[in-house]
């Protein structure tokens, strides 16, 4: 098995010929042959296969890892490799070269080379260099830049032939680290130099990666292209099978040529006419006729500068997405961008989000990967520091003219990158914000002071062997400056990120993962509220969840966090560090820009963050620009740009989101300009005009509107009656919808501020005040207040009665409310009394089947049933029934009111199977429209709790079914009991009710039913019946 694998690498090779322009040089003297035994003595270096006096290029074959410079090339047959023998025939003028280098694994006697791939790169550079070291250019370029006769010998590379070369590793490699680790116990080995050739290895990949941002960034100009051809094998080993497969052996984008042999065999030819000779013979002859025919160019090179004003930041993390995306726009991977032509990219995103973090990290990954790339940095956040850098670039390259009083630095400085002069060179443009400064707007009356003949924007260079890199606040601007082009959106970091670059800027603590996530999502994980966040901790010494506690404060304590000072890495002296000012600073430009997007978001502001509504904002543009006839245009671009400043985020439906730490610094800024108060009051008008009263139709957008109420309402910048009144109306409604909803204690406390609002400034007298009033009855009625509730209703009728008269409907109501309530209290006689009186004026007025008189039918029906008249009732409930479904379906609210009265009726009367049928389809239909929670879907399942007990309670005790039918009873009660003990509170005389039911229903699981007798029809009815009514709002 060992020899086996040993022949693996004898001889693989990683890298083909290479073809180079040849400069006068002598070539070097044959060494004396190589000696079999490599203890001894061994050849490293250049060694010449063939030269003549006319040759042209330089070919160089470069074997594998325990290959050999001339064993390698050789066939069996022949007594010298094919390079010195064939090749010279077919080219003809090309100096053949072999470079040869100790790529043993494991020692035999002797001790294998430590080398690493980059170690015999950097040495098969230098020995090209010192052969080519006659040409006067390259010595005299090097002495202006160190090693630049090293970066020759990559310029003047023409084209690389890959054989058999595993571009992305090869299965093997995994064994043959396993097999020569395990000579290590007996030899010495070197395992990292097979290790690399691993499939899916880092190291690998990296190279792969800078050879093709190389290759790339040639382009396609004839003069300095690279052309790339790798052959692949075709035929398997006989023991281990292909070596390296077809797909580690091709380079994507490039041509690719098999060769009918094993991997040990593709690179031994014994005559010209064998196919892989010709199609390597011939692939090199296509490449020397082009250098022939391509006119060459000066060898002077440009000199390389780079003004980046940051140091690279060693704290930086994540972004990997972002990079590779700017690498691809900007050219450096992908392949179809190699297309003459400028390119640009643009970052954007929200102040803080990190852009320009990730510009310095992709100038640094760039000077790093392209040595003659100069990076120029440019901000660009006013005219004064545009112009200030493009002097930096005239003073440091020198540009003709630049110390003349007269120079336009502006305009030469664009004219002098343009030139093939400047040599290739990438341009980041910081903080792009202002769209005036770079494309000003047709309505000059926004800035007169700027001109379209005064824009940046034609400043920025424009020509194939430059690029552009822009950050920006404003998505608007880059689109533009990249004429089109999307640029890339910045968003948060995600999770780990967040919590690696709190963990750097903290250097050290105990904090736990958990404790950084929980910051993390408190600041958004916004990274320069991340870093703020940490140098605050720092320099304060306290402890990450102590942090959060401060956060957990007021929106005051928040901002005031946000506002602290502090130092960043990577941040320009002249921007504001702290979150809070660097958003206000683009308050200030949208403002300019645009004051209709301004007014927009200082309203946002005040709603809710989330979902806010477009008829919202379409309402306050209509108030505002009535007069104006293209207001839906000018909303559009007003959304336009704040969506830009990445401040809001459109939904699918139509509403936006805003950013929470967003929102809390503009109310900051609305307080510090003094507008708090005028947008508070258009906020509230703005929601107030939408929002609805709580009726089972309006339920979907109460609920969906009520964060945006809840937020408007929550303000108390509000002064005047117009708007005192404006605010009562607007708890009137959102106090409805908690009473429809069960949330009794919210509803009270929005009724109580709303009726003193209105007895404020109406009197208490007044219509509006007796409705909230009447809610008000209602609330605690159904809090089982009920003489506080009867006391009320007495008022509001009297005053009804005084101000509208007995017929009117406002009066009739009132009595209609105040009968439930006697009713509940247990007074059936005189609710009847009243209800018969409302019932009769309402047929004659409105007609029998008015919905407001199948309201009185229904009340009259239920003070019959407490009287055990449950004929006369059942008569009247089925009437009512059969109205309600006519009139608004079989599954409206009111319809399952009346069809649960009836059931209720039947119950009594002791037909208990119409009424279990009846109460499982009100429950049923009730928790899906209503939801399972809600206070007349609870009342259902009492209901048909009460009816499965007693149905229980009068079986035999011998029918299995009893203990069934008294289990379902038990569940429904235990589901009641915790909803009503988590709404309406232990005290309750429902939840008392239900805890009684409970406990009886028990103890007739358990004892003999003949001990407990059953609890009578009416009894139990009234159970049931105590709350139903209690819906006339």
């Amino acid at each position: 098995m060992l020899s086996s694998l040993r022949r693996v690498f004898r001889t693989k090779s990683s890298l083909g010929p290479k073809v180079e322009e040849k400069y006068s040089s002598e070539p070097d003297s044959s060494p004396n042959p190589l000696s079999r035994n490599r203890t001894t003595y061994f050849y490293s270096g250049i060694h010449t296969l063939h030269s003549s006096e006319y040759d042209e290029v330089d070919i160089v074959f470069v074997h594998g890892l325990k290959g050999d410079c001339i064993k390698t090339w050789k066939d069996k047959s022949a007594t010298e490799p094919w390079p010195k023998t064939l090749l010279p025939l077919e080219l003809g003028t090309a100096r053949v070269l072999t470079y040869s280098y100790d790529s043993t694994v494991t020692g035999k006697e002797g001790t294998p080379s430590q080398n690493r791939i980059s170690n015999h790169a950097q040495n098969l550079l230098a020995a090209l260099a010192t052969l080519r070291q006659n040409d006067n250019t390259a010595l005299v370029t090097a002495q202006e830049r160190p090693h630049q006769h090293l970066q020759d010998i990559a310029h003047f590379t023409r084209g690389v032939i890959f054989l058999g070369t595993p571009h992305r590793g090869s299965s093997l490699a995994k064994i043959g680290e396993l097999v020569s680790r395990s000579y290590g116990f007996i030899k010495e080995t070197n395992t990292d130099i097979v290790k690399v050739l691993t499939e899916d290895s880092e190291v690998l990949a990296r190279i792969q990666d800078s050879f093709l941002a190389l290759i790339r960034a040639r382009g396609k100009d004839e003069a300095s292209m690279i052309d790339i051809t790798c052959f692949y094998e075709e035929l398997p080993t006989k023991r281990l099978g292909l070596i390296v497969p077809k797909h580690s052996a091709i380079l994507p984008g490039y041509a690719s040529i098999g060769i009918h042999g094993n991997h040990a065999g593709m690179t031994k030819f014994s005559g010209p006419d064998e196919p892989g000779f010709r199609a390597i013979s011939g692939e090199l002859k296509r490449w020397m006729k082009r250098i022939q025919q391509t006119p060459r160019k000066p060898s002077k090179q440009a000199i390389v500068h780079c003004l980046i004003p940051y140091t690279c930041n060693p704290d930086f993390v994540g972004r990997s997405e972002i990079l590779e995306l700017l690498k691809s726009q900007l050219s450096c991977f992908d392949t179809s961008s190699q297309k003459k032509g400028h390119r640009r990219a643009a970052l954007y995103g929200l102040g803080g989000i990190g852009k320009t973090q990730i510009a310095l990290a992709y100038s640094y990954w760039l000077q790093e990967i392209s040595k003659d790339t100069s990076i120029f940095w440019v901000h660009a956040s006013s005219t004064e520091r545009f112009t200030e850098a493009y002097i930096k670039v005239a003073e440091q390259c020198k540009i003709p003219g630049h110390q003349d009083p007269t120079f336009e630095a502006l305009s030469s400085v664009k004219d002098w990158l343009e030139s093939e002069e400047s040599g290739q060179w990438m341009m980041v443009i910081d903080n792009a914000d202002d769209m005036q400064l770079f494309v000003p707007q047709t309505d000059q009356s926004l800035n007169p002071l700027v001109t379209r003949d005064d824009s940046l924007g034609q400043f920025i260079p424009d020509c194939a062997h430059g690029t552009v890199l822009i950050t920006t606040r404003n998505m608007q601007v880059g689109s533009r400056l990249t004429k089109g082009k999307r640029p890339i959106e910045v968003g948060k970091m995600d999770e780990h990120e967040a919590a690696q670059l709190l963990r750097k800027g903290l250097q050290q603590g105990d904090d736990t993962l958990m404790d950084l996530m929980q910051l993390s999502s408190h600041l958004e994980f916004l990274p320069l509220a991340l870093v703020q966040a940490a140098a605050f901790i720092q320099e304060n010494g306290i402890t990450v969840i102590e942090y959060v506690e401060l956060l957990n404060g007021s929106e005051n304590d928040v901002v005031q966090l946000l506002c602290e000072d502090f130092e960043a890495a990577g941040r320009d002296s002249d921007t504001p560090r702290p979150v809070a000012q660097t958003w206000m600073l683009s308050f200030q430009q949208i403002k300019r820009q645009c004051p209709f997007a301004g007014e927009l978001l200082s309203l946002m502001s005040l709603f809710d963050r989330h979902a806010i509504p477009l008829e919202f904002l379409e309402f306050y543009g209509e108030g505002k620009k009535r007069a104006e006839s293209n207001i839906k245009m000018q909303l559009v671009k007003a959304l336009g740009v704040l969506k830009a400043f990445c401040f809001i985020r459109a939904e699918r439906g139509g509403d936006y989101n805003m950013h929470r730490l967003v929102q809390l610094v503009t109310k900051t800024w609305l307080t510090r300009e003094g507008t708090m108060s005028g947008f508070a009051r258009e906020a509230l008008l703005s929601v107030s005009e939408f929002y609805p009263y709580g009726t089972f139709e309006e339920i979907a957008t109460c609920t969906a509107y009520l964060a945006h109420a809840s937020s408007v309402l929550q303000m108390q910048e509000i002064d005047s009656d117009e708007d005192r009144l404006l605010r009562a109306s607007m708890l009137h409604r959102v106090g409805g919808y908690f009473l429809y909803q069960g949330r009794y204690c919210e509803a009270e406390k929005f009724q109580e501020e709303s009726i003193a609002l209105r007895k404020s400034s109406l009197g208490g007298d007044h219509p509006e005040t007796l409705v909230v009033m009447s809610d008000l009855a209602s609330t605690l009625c159904d809090q089982d207040r009920l003489n506080e509730a009867e006391a009320l209703e007495v008022r509001i009728m009297e005053t009804w009665k005084r101000t509208r008269g007995e017929e009117h409907h406002q009066t009739l109501d009132a009595m209609s409310n105040l009968a439930v309530t006697i009713s509940a209290q247990g007074r059936p006689e005189e609710a009847e009394v009243l209800n018969r009186h409302v019932m009769e004026v309402r047929k004659s007025i409105l007609g029998e089947d008015h919905l407001d008189t199948l309201i009185s039918m229904n009340n009259l029906s239920k003070t019959l049933s407490d009287q055990e008249r449950h004929e006369e009732a059942i008569e009247i409930q089925k009437h009512v029934l059969a109205a309600h479904k006519r009139i608004q379906g079989d599954e409206h609210p009111d319809t399952l009111l009346s069809m649960g009265n009836l059931a209720r009726s039947l119950f009594c009367q002791g037909d208990f199977g119409e009424a279990e049928e009846l109460q499982k389809q009100v429950m049923d239909t009730r928790k899906r429209i209503l939801g399972e929670e809600h206070p007349m879907t609870i009342l259902s399942m009492k209901s048909l709790a009460d009816t499965w007990k007693l149905m229980g309670e009068l079986c035999d005790p011998d029918i299995p079914i009893r203990v069934e039918v008294l289990g379902d009873a038990l569940n429904l009660y235990k589901e009641c009991l915790r909803v009503y003990s988590q709404t309406i509170g232990p005290d309750h005389t429902d939840t008392q009710e239900t805890q009684t039911d409970l406990s009886d229903g028990d103890s007739l699981v358990v004892t003999d039913p003949t001990t407990n007798p059953p609890v009578s029809g009416l009894t139990m009815g009234e159970r049931t019946g105590s709350r139903i009514f209690h819906y006339l709002w």
